[in-house]
């Protein structure tokens, strides 16, 4: 846990600014630009006119921060992303592996302000800190239907970030993306006729709306190498096998973002 982070900054920092952007990250700005990344995430999750209408009130945004070398041309050894693990205790999407992120709120001026608050307020995250890149088009949690809008962004200064609010997360940690592209780190998990991309990262089992969002950065960026995406393990004996501390079955798990 780090001590009280600095106080953030309500509606900062929040216009994209792609340009400023390492080399290594202009093919996934472009996927992201033409919307590529957004439909290879869609067909994971189902197309966005599965919106509820009780939940179109309950937006949400996630940040997915990356990092890495800032004069790279390709992906750098350094390059990772920003995940938190959540708090088994929570109500929902307890135990969980999740970008950081959460309900866009009244005062909220955009997206991408909810989105570095929320990360601000789980792990420190200074806004400043960060480059944010491209808002995408929103996607659907695939239970609830609930929209939430990802929003890429570059750490250019690593400050530090931790656990900040020991109520919703028990683990802040940067995954290397050579780890997620590593075939030996990824599976295709299912359950109840569903099935989606899953990764194994510090043995957690990472899932759902968060591994489907890493699987189309991976594509979109270029960086994914080839997987056995046709063999689908059951979901319940991958959380066993994980240290998540979710319970498998019942109507949460399917809130996974």
């Amino acid at each position: 846990m780090i001590p009280g982070p600095p106080a953030d900054s309500p509606g900062a920092n929040i216009y994209p600014r792609p340009d400023e952007a390492p080399q290594w990250l202009r093919t996934l700005i472009d996927a992201a630009r033409a919307g590529t990344l957004t439909s290879t995430v869609t067909r994971q999750l189902g197309p966005a006119g599965r919106f509820a209408a009780a939940r179109r009130r309950r937006q949400a945004a996630v940040l997915m921060a990356l990092s890495g070398d800032p004069a790279a041309t390709e992906l750098p050894e350094d390059a990772g992303l920003l995940l938190t693990h959540r708090t088994p205790t929570m109500r929902a999407h307890a135990g969980q592996v999740a970008f950081p992120g959460g309900r866009i709120d009244a005062a909220d001026v955009s997206a991408i302000d909810a989105a570095l608050r929320e990360a601000w307020e789980e792990t420190g995250l200074d806004r400043h800190d960060v480059t944010p890149l491209a808002q995408l088009d929103r996607v659907a949690i695939r239970a609830s239907g609930a929209p939430v809008h990802p929003v890429l962004a570059y750490r250019h200064r690593l400050g530090e970030v931790g656990v900040a609010s020991p109520l919703e997360n028990d683990d802040v940690f940067v995954a290397p993306l050579a780890d997620l592209a590593d075939p030996r780190q990824r599976l295709e998990v299912g359950l109840r006729g569903w099935s989606g991309p899953a990764f194994w990262v510090r043995d957690y089992l990472v899932w759902g709306f968060t591994g489907a969002l890493i699987d189309g950065l991976l594509r979109a960026g270029g960086w994914e190498r080839p997987w056995d995406a046709e063999t689908v393990l059951d979901l319940r004996a991958a959380l066993d096998r994980s240290r998540n501390n979710e319970a498998p079955g019942g109507g949460a798990m399917w809130d996974a973002h």
